[in-house]
């Protein structure tokens, strides 16, 4: 064990706690619980979340940079996204129905975004050519496809409606 090394800590390099002097890890300097010490009156929210709710956001944030940077698709959906806002007002009378537009593109972004994270993730994995890995990502790619012809079919049944075909 190092000099700088607490027991219970986890080793460096193995990751396990040392079992020497060992006590309960703490998980409190990590964020992910409160400290003992530490009250909260009901319904409010502590310091310590609104930290973790600030840092939340900005990894979201780098997330949807990332993924513009990095992929066309999610860029031209997230174009599609911008349309569809003012286009939901001229499309549908009612709120819900507005709503719905808006959430099907929305969910494409989603769905989007997870498939990227996957394909990102099975590169880092494995640049060989793996028939196993690319099952995944064609499943990455067919939810994607799924989440579009939704996205479509809600859309296309508004404008009929709208338009009075049905």
């Amino acid at each position: 064990m190092s000099s700088e090394q607490e027991p219970g800590q986890a080793h460096p390099r193995r990751g396990a706690p040392s079992r020497r002097g060992a006590r309960k890890l703490d998980l409190a300097r990590d964020g992910d619980t409160l400290g003992e010490d530490t009250t909260v009156a009901p319904g409010r929210y502590s310091s310590h979340s609104m930290e973790r709710l600030l840092r939340a956001a900005i990894n979201t944030w780098h997330g949807l940079r990332a993924a513009a940077r990095s992929e066309e698709a999610f860029r031209q959906e997230l174009i599609a996204l911008l349309l569809a806002i003012p286009i939901a007002f001229l499309v549908a009378e009612e709120s819900w129905k507005r709503l719905a537009l808006i959430a099907v593109v929305a969910f494409v972004l989603v769905v989007e975004l997870l498939n990227t994270a996957i394909e990102k993730l099975a590169d880092r994995v494995n640049l060989a050519v793996d028939p196993q890995i690319g099952r995944v990502k064609d499943m990455g790619s067919a939810a994607v496809g799924l989440a579009l012809l939704i996205a479509g079919m809600t859309w296309l049944l508004a404008l009929a409606e709208r338009f009075g075909l049905i």
